[in-house]
């Protein structure tokens, strides 16, 4: 079922001589399939594709890509234990995890599928003319959100089937009527493989244009860079480090043409425990904690890196509840040798430094590519001073800030950098008494928790899944749920244009009854 090719639109294509293997870290060896990286001659050739493809998918009906991202959610299912199979050989990961990420991939096409059948997602915004205004007529201007063009999405390493190939960007730029060109992510290409081909039978039995879609292999960073250079790419999405985000938002706007490059990046995820929670339920919140820093070996973005509270006794007493539990957990496998080399080496990296006490470190026999969980303690006054403390170490790491009182965790927390969460953890109402607290935490985090874990995300309208840099390149908007839609699309007007010749979205009948803001009224009316 693998061929190791790249899909240039529905056509597979291997003529590169540089290949690769992905490997199985459970296992410490290569897996069988040699993968063939994309040529310069392939990745012009799909984007061409894709630029031709836009002009006819950008003139699709939203029920009929409603109709192609729904069907891309059966292929997918129809691939069954196979798919399953190749995505634990090649990521480590358990069969449960990988069952219930594809779940989530599913759940993101239909939701995205059911936001095109009902489509008001496209702000259609009307002021209709006022001939006789004086001292000038008012003309009619009807605005509405367009697709950007072809994009290029980069799957991420630790989520191969819900960040990657199908995932939540290609998901959202191909329901924004975006053709996505996918630079397959190295560690698990034969998945990737297996989800492109879901796709492209999805694209033809539903009648989409050659080259809406294309995968492209690429063992480092040559196709990449390739990509997102070309003049045809108008968009980019990324899920992965700072150094690789920031690497493609650089070239991106050092183009003749820039364009966006929508990259959610690293995150400590600040958890502020308050003196009353501490003292009330030290131990209940250890054991809570303890599972999300170790869960999924710690390889999400939203794992709890960075813990925070006043110092006193219970403080110290989540602090060795903490140890105690967090040394009970298993260690479980890590993606690849060198997501664990990096962990191991960042981790180091943090240890060196003055002031730190080590209060856990897991120091039993592991299997080969299984983490070691650690927890680490440090003063709030040197915590501030040295901002290499402030850095993600990607794993089941975790570091307690120990502060004075509450304006030196208002300081911290204001003087780190952007996040994607924080988490305020409150007894008895006391969360009224650290207002400034909250909002300094409030200004460094796209999404706030109250009394919770910040690893789990759900997938909904609601849900923000960015923040200040360096979380997200832009703050503005969502990786995740169905408003993330909005990255690949910008806003469009025609001005007194003949009723006729208008999309259907801006027509005074509104033929797709959807809800539109007309003279400053939200209403399904016709005009």
């Amino acid at each position: 079922m693998i061929t190791g090719k790249n899909y240039i639109g529905n056509r597979l294509a291997g003529k590169g001589s540089k290949t690769y293997k992905t490997f199985n870290p459970k296992l410490n060896i290569e897996n069988d399939q040699n993968f063939v990286e994309a040529t310069t001659e392939e990745i012009n050739e799909a984007v061409f594709l894709a630029s031709d493809a836009y002009i006819t998918y950008n003139q699709k009906s939203g029920t009929e890509k409603a109709m192609f991202l729904k069907s891309i959610a059966d292929e997918i299912l129809a691939l069954d234990d196979a798919l399953i199979q190749m995505y634990c050989t090649e990521s480590g990961l358990p069969d449960g995890r990988a069952k219930g990420e594809r779940g989530r991939t599913i759940g993101q096409l239909n939701a995205f599928a059911a936001l095109l059948e009902e489509g008001s997602w496209v702000d259609a915004t009307i002021d209709t003319a006022e001939p006789d205004r004086t001292p000038a007529p008012k003309p009619d201007l009807r605005k509405m959100l367009v697709p950007l063009g072809p994009t290029v999405v980069f799957g991420a390493s630790n989520f191969p089937f819900a960040f990657s190939t199908a995932g939540g960007d290609t998901a959202a730029a191909l329901a924004a009527g975006c053709p996505v060109i996918v630079k397959s992510h190295p560690m698990h290409a034969g998945t990737g493989e297996m989800v492109a081909s879901a796709v492209i039978k999805a694209a033809e039995k539903t009648g989409m244009p050659n080259g809406v879609f294309s995968n492209l292999n690429s063992s480092g960073i040559e196709v990449g860079v390739q990509l997102v250079k070309h003049p045809q790419v108008k968009a980019v999405g990324f899920t992965g480090s700072i150094k690789g985000g920031r690497a493609l938002f650089d070239l991106a706007a050092q183009r003749e043409e820039p364009i966006p490059v929508f990259a959610e990046m690293g995150s400590i995820n600040p958890v502020v425990i308050l003196p009353k929670a501490l003292d009330n339920r030290a131990e209940e919140l250890a054991k809570t904690y303890a599972n999300s820093i170790t869960v999924g070996s710690g390889q999400f973005c939203t794992n709890p890196g960075l813990l925070l509270g006043i110092k006193g006794a219970g403080l110290t007493q989540f602090i060795q509840s903490l140890s105690d539990e967090i040394i009970k957990v298993e260690p479980s496998c890590m993606l690849h040798p060198n997501i664990i080399g990096a962990y191991e080496k960042n981790k180091r990296k943090a240890l060196d430094q003055s002031g730190l006490k080590v209060t856990a470190d897991y120091s039993a026999e592991v299997d080969t590519n299984y983490a070691r969980q650690a927890i680490v303690t440090v003063d709030g006054k040197i915590f501030a001073e040295n901002s290499r403390l402030h850095q993600e170490v990607f794993g089941p790491f975790s570091m307690v800030v120990q502060c004075e009182d509450a304006n030196q965790l208002q300081s911290i927390i204001s003087n780190l950098e952007g996040q994607l969460t924080g988490t305020i953890i409150s007894d008895e109402n006391e969360i009224s008494n650290y207002s400034m607290v909250v909002a300094a935490l409030q200004n460094r985090v796209g999404r706030i928790i109250f009394n919770g874990v910040p690893t789990g995300v759900e997938v909904c309208p609601a849900m923000q899944h960015g923040g200040p840099y360096p979380a997200s390149t832009d703050s503005r908007f969502t990786a995740v749920g169905t408003q993330s839609i909005k990255r690949w699309v910008r806003p469009f007007s025609f001005q007194d244009w003949p009723d006729n010749l208008l999309p259907n979205e801006l027509k005074n009948s509104n033929p797709l009854e959807i809800m539109r803001s007309v003279n400053n009224q939200q209403t399904k009316d016709a005009i």
